[in-house]
């Protein structure tokens, strides 16, 4: 690892220019910055290829605090951090924890749905669970969470959060358009202080009610408020380190990879970019889109432009407001603060910007994007199931086909490994994959009963005064 003068530790700004210097624990229980801005460390630690060597044979417990220790630098080492990864990976049904599986020549399917509710968000969030139990516990402090969800951060928050003293959480996520699956997951949870909210609108909205109660500095401090939603940089963390594990068993760092990663709000490939700063060598990280495609849109053209939201068979990506773009943008402005600020405001008041050609041909030496539509997406699932016997869910069918697309037309060389990340156990969608296949796959044994389960939730108008009444209300502490 590069050393930073005088051992210092770690510091993070806003994007926006206006908040920092924080160490990792006050951005952690922050979440959003008070400028309105998202977290991002001063500067990106790297390993050098000796440091990526050296991670071969680790666990994946081991190869986290790894990764992890210098975002933490000064407040919490690696071998704590490995010590709360293995606490937080018990739990997971296969040994390798994120499983790698061949799926064609040079095309592989990295398995994310091996935690507890069964989707990718699990490995973040059983994480953060216990790095907020940590911070605050050790700072004597209440805090109280609000995420929003197009479908699995929303479980995978509850399900990690629930039944924490130090912790009231709420969950927000929009009604009738997550799976059954996804919405019983979230309602079946059933402790005090966890709390799932049908919100009437769509993910945007939600995501909009988030971030107008964290901009209410007053309630902001009133109830300590922080998120668990990737707009919090602790979430992104653990998400770098299985882009590492998939590299590392491939042969990183003497060979390079690509990764195709089913994109909405930009946070899970945000991580990959984060990997490829460290010093992992990516060929390419793929964008895949379903028919809610305003980052293709914007990697084809420069210019970002919301659009109303459509209902897919991948209701995680139903999202025209990508919230970690801020991040990558601030990276494409050269840490600009003010003018990521300037073009941020302006997207707010518009729904659309551009950047210039300079911008955006930095962009497109990683990334690549593409679109898939529901009808494609079956396609896929059906491909792909009768081809390779794989079942996969209607998310990982779309980075499996931008996978395969980037193969065919040279966006990444054949002889280059595409890794294409499986969001999710494709029990989660059954009746897209029963549509795609004429076989409904189900649930692991643990949710086998899920459907069944008693519901409990809370039905709000997407404002925030609707959301900030019922978090006073139902709140515990003082």
């Amino acid at each position: 690892m590069v050393p930073r003068p005088g051992g210092s530790t770690m510091h993070y700004y806003s994007t926006r220019g206006q908040d920092g210097p924080l160490g990792y624990e006050d951005a952690l229980l922050s979440g959003l910055a008070r400028d309105g801005g998202l977290y991002l460390p001063a500067e990106w630690p790297r390993f050098t290829e000796a440091d990526i060597s050296a991670m071969q044979g680790l666990s994946y417990a081991e190869l986290a605090g790894r990764i992890m220790a210098p975002f933490c630098d000064g407040e919490v080492d690696e071998a704590e951090l490995t010590a709360m990864a293995q606490d937080a990976y018990a739990g997971f049904d296969h040994p390798d924890i994120a499983p790698l599986v061949p799926l064609q020549d040079n095309l592989h399917v990295l398995e994310l749905f091996h935690g507890p509710t069964i989707a990718f968000k699990d490995y973040a969030m059983q994480f953060l669970a216990r790095a907020f139990d940590r911070a605050l516990k050790k700072n004597r402090q209440h805090a109280v969470i609000v995420g929003a969800t197009s479908g699995d951060t929303g479980s995978a928050a509850l399900e990690a959060f629930k039944g924490r003293d130090a912790v009231d959480i709420f969950i927000l996520f929009p009604d009738g358009r997550v799976s059954p699956v996804q919405q019983r997951q979230m309602t079946s949870v059933v402790a005090d202080g966890a709390h799932a909210v049908a919100v009437s609108g769509d993910f945007d909205d939600c995501q909009a009610v988030v971030k107008a109660l964290f901009n209410d500095l007053e309630f902001r401090d009133q109830v300590n408020l922080s998120a668990i939603n990737s707009i919090n940089w602790a979430r992104l963390m653990p998400q770098i380190v299985y882009y590492f594990a998939a590299a590392l068993r491939l042969g990183a760092p003497a060979r390079k990879v690509a990764f195709s990663v089913p994109t909405g709000n930009f946070g899970n490939v945000f991580a990959g970019y984060v990997a490829v700063q460290m010093g992992l060598p990516v060929e390419r990280l793929i964008i895949a889109s379903n028919q809610n495609d305003i980052l293709p849109r914007f990697f084809a053209s420069g210019a970002m432009a919301r659009e109303t939201v459509v209902p897919s068979l991948s209701p995680s990506m139903d999202i025209q407001v990508s919230s970690n773009f801020e991040r990558l943008l601030f990276e494409l402005l050269d840490r600009d603060g003010a003018a990521t600020a300037t073009v941020m405001q302006h997207f707010a008041e518009t729904g659309r910007f551009e950047v210039d050609d300079s911008v955006l041909a930095r962009a497109r030496q990683l990334f690549s994007a593409y679109r898939l539509d529901d009808a494609g997406t079956l396609a896929e699932i059906a491909e792909t199931a009768a081809q390779s016997n794989m079942t996969i869910d209607p998310h990982s069918a779309v980075g499996v086909y931008a996978a395969r697309a980037a193969h065919a037309d040279g966006t990444v060389s054949s002889d280059v490994p595409i890794v294409a990340l499986a969001c999710a156990h494709p029990a989660k969608f059954d009746a897209a994959v029963a549509k795609a296949t004429g076989v409904a796959p189900a649930l692991p044994p643990h949710l086998a009963d899920l459907m069944q389960r008693p519901e409990r939730q809370q039905h709000v108008a997407a404002t925030p005064d609707a959301v900030r009444s019922l978090i006073m209300k139902m709140k515990r502490g003082t």
